[in-house]
């Protein structure tokens, strides 16, 4: 029935698309539609090397990070330095009514300083897990195929989805990549309609295609993930989205969001943002029973160049909110308030609360200098009530009263004009520290209740074509 339910849905989009586009040609009065006298992306195309993109990004990453508190057979620092080349090949649509084209990139990351035993920061591929020394270099090269027949796009291969329920991570020296099928419209004005067919990927630090689809903290695979789902904008201060997944014997995932700015005049505005997912198991459940759901709100006031953020989030269900990893990186699908640099403020029971300030100094007189400080608090956290009955991952997560605060500081810089345009400068701080009934072995930090971490990033984009 399941199968069912996802082709019928994935049916209906596609007859929605058809029809729309069939309305469109016949009634240019439809108000919701692209009316006719408009061109269509695919109409205007002029051709597969006219309007390709050709890219190459370098991005220089340092990685410090002192896991205190930990076993004397466990490692505490992780202290890595790195350079990543990405080089990514956009092609236009041939003309016509369906117009085909290819997307291919090719990364290499290199390493600069990994000692031995200090790896394992996800920058770099380890060597060897006794030694914990990341590689020297390592690489990797792919692309996707892909139609389209007026503002609608499928694509097949090596992609970077990016849906609150399922996207791939770029967090480290370089991006994962998830295999598979994909589809985007905008056939209808203000609405983006996304959806895809992924079953397996390449990590961040990766030279394997065929990785396997996981989740982040149960670190359950699974084979496939379906996504489907709509974004739709009223107007320049108002957006919805829903969107869906089903993660392959393991849970249906539901989301939704809605995003509001009011301008309040003189340099003045209130933006408010909520989010919210569902996650239920589903098929054999190889993760457990689970019945989660996850919230967060937020309240940014901005006066001039300065922004007060206030968020709270909270997790309710014996299980953590959990989301996708490709081949162990952790994904980008948490698109929640209070997912920081090192946590996400997702154990199960959490609550968390958000105090954040912002300053732009581009009104400042500075142009391309901005500087963040924001402090998270949760509490509450308890992983007693998770399904330990079966397989279920999450048994034993935590104690009945897991407590944790995070403070992150972050300046960026970047060269507004001349020859470096674009290149930018980043310097990120996070310190976290926790009780010990939150089980941070369970959480990536090696049994560790306290971390300092710092992050300095470099990136050069430069346009080839």
């Amino acid at each position: 029935m399941q199968v069912m339910k996802w082709s019928v849905m994935a049916l209906a989009v596609a007859a929605a698309t058809s029809q729309m586009a069939y309305a469109t040609e016949q009634d240019d009065s439809t108000t919701n539609v692209m009316p006719v006298e408009e061109v269509s992306s695919q109409a205007a195309s002029n051709g597969f090397l006219e309007d390709a993109d050709l890219q190459l990004k370098n991005r220089n990453f340092a990685f410090y990070r002192n896991n205190k508190g930990n076993a004397p057979d466990e490692q505490n620092y992780r202290n890595e330095w790195a350079h990543g080349f990405m080089t990514t090949f956009t092609s236009g649509f041939t003309q016509g009514i369906v117009g085909f084209g290819v997307d291919a990139f090719g990364q290499v990351g290199l390493q600069l300083n990994s000692g031995q035993g200090q790896g394992g920061t996800g920058l770099l591929p380890v060597n060897n897990s006794k030694s914990n020394e990341g590689q020297s270099e390592y690489g990797l090269a792919g692309g996707a195929v892909k139609a389209r027949v007026s503002e609608s796009v499928l694509a097949f291969g090596q992609q970077r989805p990016a849906s609150p329920v399922f996207a791939t991570p770029d967090s480290r020296l370089l991006p994962a990549w998830a295999t598979g099928t994909s589809f985007a419209s905008d056939e209808i004005t203000d609405l983006h309609i996304q959806g895809g067919h992924f079953y397996s990927g390449s990590a961040s630090n990766g030279t394997n295609q065929d990785g396997e689809l996981q989740t982040t903290y149960g670190e359950t695979p699974f084979n496939t993930a379906d996504y489907i789902g709509g974004d739709y904008t009223f107007n320049d201060n108002l957006g919805i989205g829903l969107h869906a997944a089903k993660y392959d014997d393991l849970w249906n995932q539901y989301y939704a969001d809605l995003y509001h700015t009011w301008d309040m005049g003189d340099e003045m505005s209130l933006s408010t943002s909520l989010n919210y997912y569902h996650t239920q198991d589903t098929g054999n459940a190889n993760a457990g029973d689970i019945s989660t759901n996850a919230y967060s709100g937020s309240l940014a006031f901005a006066i001039g160049a300065q922004t007060f953020t206030i968020a709270h989030q909270g997790v309710n269900g014996d299980t953590p909110f959990d989301y996708v990893s490709i081949d162990g990186s952790a994904g980008d699908s948490i698109w929640l308030a209070n997912s920081l640099q090192y946590s996400d403020f997702n154990g199960p029971g959490e609550k968390s609360y958000q105090a954040r300030y912002d300053l732009d100094m581009t009104t400042l007189g500075v142009p391309g200098l901005s500087f963040m400080a924001r402090y998270v608090t949760g509490g509450q956290a308890n992983g007693t009530g998770a399904d330990c009955s079966s397989k279920g991952a999450y048994c034993g997560a935590m104690g009945h009263s897991g407590d944790e605060w995070e403070r992150d500081l972050e300046v960026k810089y970047v060269i507004q004009e001349g020859a470096a345009k674009d290149l930018s400068f980043r310097v990120r701080q996070a310190t976290w520290r926790s009780n010990q009934d939150f089980d941070s072995g369970y959480f990536g930090s090696n049994g560790a209740n306290a971390v300092d971490e710092i992050r300095i990033i470099t990136e050069y984009p430069l346009d080839i074509l």
